[in-house]
């Protein structure tokens, strides 16, 4: 994102968030049910990691507000927070394919940072939520409600 070099760090702060929620209203779908959200996680790991990510349950959850998804590799149960709800979908398919990777490889070590090298939106994906998490921790704009 260009923005002008005369803006102070508050303003352009807020310009970023303001573009975000921009992007966001373009891009966002209705919101998938549990049902779709598992089909979607079968088609992406049949794109990415050859089928290999098998997910027994894939759903959405309200009781996750400071981490975007979980994954239980023992159980093959994937959790996403519904915060992502509304999202775009390159957003809610990079979180999906975290969690698919953790299928495969627990942790954040290298080999599961190869393997998600696989999801071409991984770099953008992780761009917007490090964006929406910065925009929450702003203060609100004057006058934005009227907006």
């Amino acid at each position: 994102m260009l923005i002008p070099a005369r803006m102070s760090e508050a303003e352009e702060k807020r310009w970023v968030t303001v573009m975000l929620n921009k992007l966001a209203a373009q891009e966002s779908r209705r919101v998938l049910g549990d049902a779709e959200l598992a089909e979607r996680a079968q088609r992406l790991s049949a794109q990415y990691f050859d089928g290999r990510a098998r997910p027994a349950t894939v759903r959405w959850v309200t009781n996750q507000n400071t981490r975007w998804g979980s994954c239980t590799p023992a159980e093959g149960s994937i959790r996403l927070s519904h915060r992502l709800q509304g999202m775009p979908e390159y957003v809610v398919d990079y979180v999906l394919c975290h969690e698919l990777a953790h299928l495969l490889v627990p942790g954040h070590g290298p080999g599961f940072w190869r393997l998600l090298e696989a999801y071409p939106r991984t770099e953008r994906a992780r761009g917007y939520l490090e964006g929406v998490v910065a925009a929450d921790r702003l203060p609100p704009v004057p006058g934005a409600h009227d907006q």
